[in-house]
């Protein structure tokens, strides 16, 4: 294997949380009396993390005099309901079992608070990854690169050209490119290929088999 480390990105990338994420903002914007959105709108909403993802979706953003109540109780009623429709892409498990089998070690840096993705990973990939680094108060969302920093720390004998971080959004590419590292881009998720390129994808696989092509090569 080309890489000794290789960090996912996990809405979009691993997981296909999209109905979830719709579904448990527009039940929360219906409580607070605002418009909802479709899942589609609310997909470009999606991937700065849960406080701008609620910035985006209610009238006036941060402005609004609601929004941390609105922020709080989206917190609290996704993390009840977020694998009602969510579910893992096509061959990923697969992918990940290859990658592991040939002693990759596996890691998530997401945007998502990090119980939630927590609780998503030990769901649908038990015991796949080492390290799982999410959003929280002590470090900046992607693509900052503070979650990959408190992932490397972790791993022993490992550099940085071993290492190649995957997701399927600008700011995944921004973050391993922050980084300093490797950055696969992924078809299959929020943005697509078109829009990954446009902001500055170098490699973009369209399916798990090109993935592992492109993490083998």
């Amino acid at each position: 294997m080309k890489y000794k480390l290789a960090v996912f990105d996990l809405d979009g990338t691993i997981l296909n949380t999209l109905d979830d994420l719709a579904d448990s903002c527009n039940h929360v914007l219906e409580e607070f009396n605002f418009p909802v959105h479709s899942t589609e709108k609310i997909k470009y909403f999606v991937g700065n993390g849960v406080p701008k993802l609620i910035e985006r979706a209610v009238p006036d953003g941060l402005k609004n005099p609601d929004y941390e109540k609105v922020l709080s109780r989206f917190i609290e009623y996704y993390e009840k309901n977020s694998s009602i429709k969510t579910r893992p892409y096509d061959g990923i498990i697969d992918l990940l079992n290859q990658l592991k089998q040939n002693n990759v070690l596996l890691a998530v840096n997401t945007n998502k608070i990090e119980e939630a993705a927590v609780i998503l990973c030990n769901k649908y990939f038990p015991g796949i990854f080492s390290f799982i680094s999410g959003g929280k108060k002590e470090n900046r969302p992607k693509p900052a690169v503070d979650g990959f920093n408190e992932i490397f720390s972790r791993t022993n004998g490992i550099s940085l050209n071993e290492c190649v971080h995957i997701g399927d959004s600008d700011v995944d590419i921004r973050t391993g490119k922050n980084a300093g590292i490797d950055v696969i881009g992924v078809s299959w998720g929020f943005r697509g290929k078109e829009f990954l390129l446009a902001n500055g994808a170098e490699k973009v696989a369209h399916n798990t088999k090109e993935l592992l092509t492109l993490l083998s090569s």
